[in-house]
């Protein structure tokens, strides 16, 4: 990151979201995405990526009839892993959103990336072809196709962003922890905009079998549309999902300047490490990003919560106390949401595509429902807007997000 200006003589400037673009199970852009989700459509079904009729897990959030050729040179398309595809294609869609210019001063735009894992399918491919064909059958292009920084890095040549080039890792926070890092940027001025994007696609032999051996995963191959069901007594798992989503982040005088729409403004975001376990969640971390978050934003009142709620017994129950903690008790929580019943869970992509709803939930008014939670969890006691989608005013939203590892990332947006 490059600064205009001393750390003495630079003020923080407000950052303004400009631009959005998505694709999930449920669709593949924005607009179809969200009304999908609001209608509590499911993406989930029966695993078609690869061969999974020996595997415990079955089910997952596949994307159906993607074509990488519509946002790509056919002939670069096998040069970029499944995830690169899917980033480019939500991230020229936030792009043109955002109705950027031409003489915009590319130098001062720059990209914020995020995914979980990156191209694990391809790594799992060239390991196939290592062992079973040797070192000289591998792929000139699997280094370049595999790794997470390469979504940022095919998307800045793409649009010729010069920028800072910079990349989240950080398991099922990344997104979330990307969206931070591009505000961050930008109110130190060391960018004018950041494009964000999250994307995952890791349904694979590996991806899938590595979460199925840890656990993790719900088993309920045979009723797939109700296997992910955040926050109901019955849950037993997350539910894999893959997808993209990109947001174009401005300088709100910049964007004011232009006459740009601006969805909302970043008004806080909070970080923080659990420092317990590398897979098991607690409350404290999650309860401190939050309380960081709410800090910054300036303790503004919270209208909706689109929380991280993955269906597995331990993160519903600790982000539910957690959140209670935070707002003082269940009677004074904000109501409260997870998409993750309609897309599954989309790893380092979940962060990016969540805010991308919270910003279109708070531009129409509409809260999305949490899909399949028939069952109360006396330990989950929140309004989780389980009565199908609810009109509401939303002036502010808060966005969650953890990870293994123990790390975890919050942001929330407000309506200017």
């Amino acid at each position: 990151m490059y600064f205009l200006k001393s750390v003495q003589e630079t003020k923080l400037k407000r950052v303004v979201v400009t631009g959005l673009g998505m694709i999930n199970s449920v669709g593949q852009d924005k607009e179809s995405s969200f009304s999908a989700i609001l209608n509590g459509e499911c993406g989930i079904k029966e695993i078609e990526l690869f061969d999974a009729s020996k595997f415990s897990v079955r089910i997952a959030g596949e994307i159906v009839g993607f074509d990488p050729s519509t946002v790509m040179d056919a002939k670069e398309v096998k040069k970029a892993d499944r995830f690169i595809q899917l980033g480019i294609k939500a991230s020229k869609e936030a792009m043109e959103d955002a109705n950027l210019s031409e003489d915009i001063d590319k130098d001062r735009f720059g990209i914020s990336s995020a995914s979980g894992i990156g191209g694990l399918p391809n790594i799992e491919k060239n390991s196939i072809v290592c062992e079973n064909r040797g070192p000289r059958r591998i792929s000139p292009f699997f280094i370049p196709s595999s790794l997470v920084n390469m979504l940022g890095g095919f998307i800045s040549i793409a649009h010729g962003i010069k920028g800072p080039n910079l990349a989240s890792v950080t398991a099922c926070a990344a997104g979330t922890h990307a969206i931070a890092e591009a505000t961050k940027t930008i109110m130190l001025d060391g960018a004018d905009r950041m494009l964000v994007v999250g994307a995952e696609s890791a349904i694979c032999g590996a991806g899938i079998g590595g979460f199925a051996a840890m656990k993790a995963l719900s088993t309920n191959n045979d009723n797939p549309k109700e296997s992910s069901r955040p926050f109901d007594a019955d849950r037993n798992g997350f539910v894999m999902g893959e997808g993209a989503a990109a947001l174009v982040l401005e300088d709100y005088e910049l964007a004011k300047a232009r006459g740009a729409k601006i969805y909302a403004e970043v008004i806080g975001f909070g970080e923080s490490g659990d420092a317990n376990h590398i897979t098991t969640p607690v409350v404290d971390g999650p309860l401190r990003a939050m309380k960081a978050a709410m800090r910054m934003a300036g303790d503004v009142k919270i209208d909706y919560i689109n929380a991280h709620g993955t269906s597995t017994p331990a993160n519903d129950k600790n982000e539910t106390a957690a959140i209670k903690e935070v707002f003082g008790g269940a009677e004074n929580c904000p109501p409260v949401s997870s998409i993750k019943g309609q897309i599954g869970h989309c790893l380092g992509a979940a962060g990016a595509i969540e805010a991308v709803v919270s910003l279109m939930a708070m531009r129409d008014g509409k809260l999305p429902p949490t899909i399949n939670y028939t069952t109360s969890d006396e330990n989950c006691d929140l309004d989780y807007v389980t009565d199908g989608v609810r009109d509401a005013e939303i002036n502010t939203v808060m966005s969650n997000s953890f990870g293994f590892g123990g790390t975890n990332g919050v942001v929330i947006f407000k309506k200017i």
